[in-house]
């Protein structure tokens, strides 16, 4: 199969069998094309030719362009996707059963666990474990219907998300109300944009995405649509359902057109409002905060769980809130939520 068609097949089946979100969806399709590129430069062109040497080689590429840890895990991930998918499709044949896949992909270089080994000044960890052997070291992936079945890469840097203060929210929400008593619309529709983001914990996409009707103003919940198309219902409080009362009532409709549709928040030209627009916003916001860190929607997002946890909220209802797969996902915020460790501390120790 050409690996070109394979690819647009692949992302065909992520959008409409699966039900990845758009953005998920152009991360893979970005990444596969990155694929191709290498490959061609190896002169492969169909996927009978793919090895796990030549995705190996390609992760190492990336490592040696500097390329961020959680990058190349990601590069990994869509690679074994793809690769099992393809594996799966009728009439797969394995052209290399005579050895020549790994010919295919031309003369590798270390292993990408060796060199970040060897560049840490260790000894590589995979050796003896059969899994980061060198070539010669290594039994051949001969005939292997999925061959990147065995592909790794370094797990990602683990960093603690940025996390505001208190304080500084109710700073921002502050100026942004001074703003907005002028009663211009874009400023009207911030207050919104930010009580939503901070009262919700949503991902910008899913502020984004919201419809007139997805907001309930009687039960002061939103229905959203998070990763993998999963639907939601997120609670928010009473000073958001204020910000969203008056934008319905004066901000909307004076940004209203005939393309606005039902979206919620609505641009300038009264479509519906951008993702990059919501970042800008926040970023404005955020840039004179002291502490470094991402200065985007997604730091109110961590600030908000974390705040909940400070607050007492169970981790697995926050789990629900934030949409998370995993526990394991929204376990980090317990990492950056100590107050509420510290008065429990307090509280119970006899000798504290």
């Amino acid at each position: 199969m050409d690996l070109k068609d394979a690819i647009d097949g692949y992302v065909r089946h992520l959008a409409i069998e699966r039900g990845y979100s758009a953005q998920t969806v152009r991360a893979y399709r970005s990444d596969l094309a990155q694929l191709e590129g290498f490959a061609r430069t190896r002169q492969v062109t169909t996927t009978e030719q793919l090895t796990l040497d030549l995705f190996r080689d390609w992760l190492w590429d990336g490592a040696q362009r500097q390329l961020a840890k959680a990058t190349l895990a990601r590069h990994s991930a869509a690679a074994r996707g793809f690769s099992s998918w393809t594996a799966r499709q009728p009439g797969r044949r394995d052209s290399n059963l005579d050895g020549g896949a790994d010919r295919a992909s031309g003369p590798r270089g270390p292993s990408l666990e060796a060199a970040a080994a060897r560049g840490a000044g260790q000894r590589d960890p995979n050796v003896g474990s059969g899994a980061g052997r060198d070539p010669e070291r290594r039994p051949p992936a001969v005939g292997a219907p999925d061959p990147a079945a065995r592909l790794r890469a370094p797990k990602a840097d683990k960093h603690l998300p940025r996390v505001i203060t208190r304080e500084q929210i109710d700073g921002l929400l502050s100026a942004l109300g001074e703003r907005a008593e002028s009663g211009e619309p874009a400023a009207v529709r911030d207050v919104a944009v930010i009580e939503l983001l901070y009262a919700a914990g949503i991902r910008v996409s899913e502020l984004t995405g919201l419809d007139v009707d997805d907001v309930d103003l009687e039960r002061l919940t939103l229905r959203v649509v998070g990763k993998g198309s999963k639907e939601r219902v997120v609670p928010f409080g009473v000073p958001a359902l204020r910000a969203v009362q008056r934008y319905l009532s004066t901000a909307r409709p004076a940004l209203v057109t005939e393309r606005s549709g039902p979206a919620l928040l609505l641009g300038a030209r009264g479509g519906r409002l951008g993702t990059r627009a919501v970042y800008q916003l926040v970023a404005a916001l955020l840039a004179d905060l002291p502490g470094g860190g991402p200065a985007g929607p997604h730091t109110l997002r961590h600030t908000a769980a974390t705040h909940l946890l400070d607050g007492g909220a169970d981790l697995r209802a926050v789990q629900e809130i934030l949409g998370h797969a995993s526990l394991g996902t929204t376990q980090i915020y317990t990492h950056v939520s100590t107050e509420r460790l510290k008065e429990t501390y307090r509280i119970a120790h006899p000798r504290a």
